[in-house]
This record gives C-alpha cells, sequence and structure tokens, in this order.
C-alpha cells in the first residue's frame, strides 16, 4: 500500500472474519507513514485486531473495545474437532502477537483477557495499553482542523450571513423594455387605417 502522507482510520465495527482483519492489520502496518486509529464507536473482535496497527489509537470517551478468543463451527468426527481446536488455538496465538506489539502485556495476560472476553471503556484500553489516548473536542495543538470542518466560529457565521443578506438585498436596475415588435397599439391603429372599406 503506498502513500504520501500520514492517515487516519475510523473505526466502529463488531469484527468480522480474522483472515480479513490480518490483512487489514498487515496493509496498516506496513503503511510507510503515522497511521492514527481513531475509535468512535465500538472496536470488538476482529476489528479491535485492525486497531492495533495504528501509530496512534484514540478511543472516543463513549467508545468501547472488546476483545474474546476466536470461534469457528465445525463439523465431522473426533479428528475433524481436534483439527478444528488446533486451529483456533493458532488464530489466537496470532491475535495475541497483534495485543502484545501495542499493548506490551504479557501472552498469558493476554490469553487470560481474551478468555474472559474483556470489554474496555476508553480509560481501561488507555490503561491496559491497547489505546494511546481518549478523543476530545478541540484539536489538538500540532493538528489543525481538518478542511470543511464543523467547528463553530461566530466571525465565519456572521460574515456568511451578511453575504447573504447582501446578495438579496441588491437593487438590480431592469433593462430597459425593447420598443414593441408587430404588436404594438400603433401597428395595430395603422393596420387598421389600411383596411378601410
Amino acid at each position: 500500500m503506498g502513500g504520501s502522507g500520514n492517515i487516519t482510520v475510523w473505526i466502529n465495527s463488531p469484527g468480522g472474519d480474522c483472515v480479513a482483519a490480518a490483512q487489514i492489520y498487515n496493509m496498516l502496518m506496513d503503511y510507510p507513514h503515522d497511521v492514527t486509529v481513531k475509535i468512535d464507536g465500538i472496536a470488538a473482535s476482529a476489528a479491535s485486531v485492525i486497531a492495533m496497527a495504528g501509530t496512534k489509537v484514540l478511543m472516543s470517551p463513549v467508545s468501547t473495545m472488546m476483545i474474546h478468543n476466536p470461534a469457528t463451527i465445525a463439523w465431522g468426527d473426533s479428528g475433524e474437532m481436534e483439527k478444528a481446536i488446533a486451529m483456533l488455538e493458532s488464530v489466537k496465538d496470532s491475535i495475541i502477537n497483534a495485543y502484545e506489539i501495542k499493548s506490551g502485556l504479557s501472552r498469558a495476560k493476554l490469553s487470560h483477557l481474551m478468555d474472559a472476553e474483556t470489554w474496555m471503556d476508553a480509560n481501561k484500553a488507555v490503561e491496559l495499553g491497547f489505546a494511546d489516548g481518549i478523543l476530545s473536542r478541540a484539536p489538538a495543538e500540532d493538528e489543525a482542523p481538518p478542511a470543511g470542518s464543523m467547528l463553530y466560529s461566530p466571525v465565519a457565521v456572521v460574515n456568511s450571513l451578511m453575504g447573504k443578506i447582501a446578495a438579496k438585498s441588491r437593487i438590480v436596475k431592469p433593462d430597459p423594455a425593447p420598443a414593441p415588435t408587430g404588436r404594438s397599439v400603433d401597428t395595430l391603429m395603422e393596420r387598421l387605417n389600411l383596411m378601410k372599406f
């Protein structure tokens, strides 16, 4: 994935396929510039893995992150069940890799948190190292508001309204009326005079 500048990835997802999440995680990890992940709703299950690719992970004060063990559906005899169990253990280990790189927690601690299906608010996620900070209303000092920002500016509102009022109040002089052609009263009278009986 090429790129020429820093990117921001917004996440609000209950999760999904582990393989797809792994691919997105790897693409973001390979991105050559900073990746800021902003969680504005929920980053649960596979979506929490994607979030771990952020150079900086920020959560809304009302957002949630959830981690748990991977799950699957299996069918077959005991041999097939054993294969499914081995596969789930392998997938769990790969997920722990992402959590460990971001949080710095031990693999045993992370495994325990996954076993317990752990739900974290923004403060808990920051405390455990899954997130780096909590989103605030004002932009950071080193970050300019985005173009088209929804930030309220009284001066901009007044200037915009004054411009609209001036445009509506402008007096436009109408163009002089063109001379009537072919249907004026004088023309009609001339025709009637020519048609004397």
